[in-house]
């Protein structure tokens, strides 16, 4: 059976990368591609826009989306177009693979609860290699225990517009609820002037941006004469699109509710 896909934020880098891993399986078939309403590019096919072979899928306006007919959308956006996708989703009953980050806490609010009506697959990073770093990180830090400082350090490209990541804010929380914490309490994103000493239990956060970084991330355990340190380093954007596209093609199949990575990679039944 062939899932059909759509891609909200098509024209972006990463919306690019979605086409071309969709375009590598046989069982997707590009339903639909949308970009911005003002974008330049509206009109364009899709494959071509993604520098591969035309498909036949012209590059849309968002504003189109309740027009076409899919099973599965992909968002790569921003919280606001997203928060719109959701909403034409929930009308379709189409499932939805949720890559956007940086949502208000009202935002994500309509997102949990509209898990109740469709699938929704909601992951802020989805690299299997992501995905088991961050099995790793709860590992260390339930071992080495809340004793030991943590800090996690991470880098991406010039243009991105949100921080600290939303992979770095799942490893933060991640290696909080290994260690009995919760994040909004212990979290530290900013140090500047006289900060006085580190303070018990905080997680300490440092972002990084330049250039064409697809995207680095290190949790660091220090602790009293060791120093352990967890690092995951994506070279291509492909990592996540092929990622992306597997959770399409699960969640397409799957009744409502709220899953992650976790779920589409099989590790939540381990």
């Amino acid at each position: 059976m062939t899932t059909r896909v759509a891609i909200n934020g098509a024209s972006g880098r990463m919306g690019r990368e979605l086409i071309k891993a969709c375009a590598q399986r046989d069982d997707l078939v590009l339903a639909a591609a949308f970009g911005s309403p003002d974008s330049d590019q509206l009109g364009l096919d899709a494959g071509r826009l993604a520098g591969i072979a035309e498909c036949g899928v012209a590059l849309a306006g968002s504003q189109t989306m309740p027009d076409s007919d899919f099973d599965v959308l992909v968002d790569f956006s921003l919280p606001g177009p997203s928060i719109a996708a959701l909403a034409i989703c929930l009308e379709k009953q189409a499932a939805l693979v949720i890559g956007t980050t940086g949502y208000s806490d009202a935002q994500q609010a309509e997102i949990d609860a509209a898990s109740a009506r469709i699938a929704i697959v909601q992951a802020p990073n989805y690299s299997a290699g992501v995905n088991l770093t961050l099995d790793l990180v709860a590992r260390a830090a339930a071992a080495l225990g809340p004793d030991t400082d943590i800090e996690i350090i991470e880098a991406h490209h010039r243009h991105k517009v949100d921080a600290p990541s939303g992979t770095a804010l799942k490893l933060g929380d991640v290696a909080a609820r290994a260690t009995g914490r919760d994040l909004r309490d212990c979290a530290v994103y900013t140090r500047e002037g006289q900060t006085g000493e580190r303070p018990d239990g905080a997680i300490g956060f440092a972002t990084v941006r330049g250039g064409d970084i697809v995207g680095e991330h290190t949790v660091l355990f220090a602790g009293q004469g060791e120093r352990v340190e967890v690092t995951h380093r994506a070279t291509s954007r492909q990592t996540f699109a092929g990622g992306a596209m597997r959770a399409a093609v699960w969640a397409a199949a799957r009744k409502p509710g709220a899953y992650d990575m976790n779920d589409v990679l099989g590790l939540s039944e381990r």
